[in-house]
């Protein structure tokens, strides 16, 4: 999953490949999947894992896969999920870890799938050596991981016409915000803040890429040049006010507790043009670090902020 410390992140992203879910929404106005469950085809394979029969005791290690299942209308079949997935407030969150997943602890709940995002403590072959299936969702590093992952869960869970559907929802949404994007002649810049250490991303990862669909350009970018950070440097604030970038978008409004009020009182940082021109932008921490269906969410809203910019 993406990371909620800068740190733990770029260790997480060393070993996969950063920061730190009923129906995920793709969209305010858009209603979640629903109806009666999807029996699908058996045996089913998708990411390298084949399940003879459709599985009803799914256990989620991963907040974004947890919102993936609920999104694709199978959070009837998940029995638990750990005690980071706290979307869909209806998903049963448990204390199972998923930054140090106990094999035992989950084999304790029964489970016919467990789904993760990053290998740790090698549970995948713990899991695996007690005969529990186990489906690795990595963090996403384009959109299409994204899609992908919500195909392969489809599959696996019986629900893989539900998936197709979101996954075309999606697309469909994203194309809608940025097709009547305005054209600048020179891009607006931002800054993408993970926490008060200043941690950011660069255009490598996948929410760089995000940001990249609305036209921005990213002064993190030269921090991390030779990709020694993974995409995830820490800039100073000397970088940052020198920039002096158009947007800042704070991805620590809840672990941080910032606010364009914080950030406007910041040593020094009075005159950089977003704060000059009160475009400091509180995101939702959870939206900002996850790559499920509400990333479509996390987009309106930076499409929304730029298009009060004239061109």
């Amino acid at each position: 999953m993406f990371r909620r410390t800068p740190r733990i992140f770029a260790a997480t992203l060393a070993v996969a490949a950063l920061a730190l879910g009923a129906c995920a929404e793709t969209g305010p106005d858009e209603p979640p999947v629903t109806g009666a469950p999807a029996a699908g085809v058996f045996p089913a394979t998708a990411g390298g894992l084949t399940l003879d029969k459709r599985p009803e005791k799914i256990v989620s290690l991963a907040p974004t896969a947890t919102e993936m299942l609920f999104a694709i209308g199978a959070g009837q079949q998940v029995t638990a999920v750990d005690d980071q997935s706290n979307y869909p407030p209806e998903a049963p969150k448990s204390d199972l870890s998923s930054f140090q997943p106990n094999a035992e602890a989950i084999a304790g709940r029964n489970p016919d799938l467990v789904v993760v995002s990053d290998d740790m403590n090698k549970i995948v072959s713990q899991l695996t050596a007690l005969k529990i299936p186990v489906l690795r969702t990595p963090a996403a590093t384009t959109l299409e991981d994204t899609y992908r992952e919500l195909t392969d869960l489809g599959t696996l869970t019986g629900h893989a016409d539900e998936a197709a559907d979101v996954v075309r929802r999606m697309k469909d949404d994203i194309a809608k915000l940025t097709k009547d994007l305005p054209q600048r002649a020179t891009k607006l810049t931002y800054y993408h803040e993970l926490d008060t250490e200043l941690y950011s991303v660069t255009s490598k990862t996948f929410i760089g890429s995000i940001y990249a669909l609305a036209g921005l350009e990213n002064i993190a970018d030269p921090a991390d040049a030779d990709g020694k950070s993974g995409g995830y440097p820490q800039l100073s604030q000397e970088i940052i006010v020198k920039a002096d970038p158009d947007f800042v978008f704070l991805a620590d409004t809840k672990c941080c507790k910032q606010t364009p009020e914080t950030v406007q009182a910041r040593s020094g940082w009075a005159g950089v043009t977003a704060v000059r021109n009160n475009q400091v932008v509180a995101l939702d921490d959870d939206i900002a670090s996850r790559w499920g269906p509400r990333v479509v969410d996390l987009l309106r809203t930076v499409v929304d902020a730029v298009a009060k910019v004239p061109a």
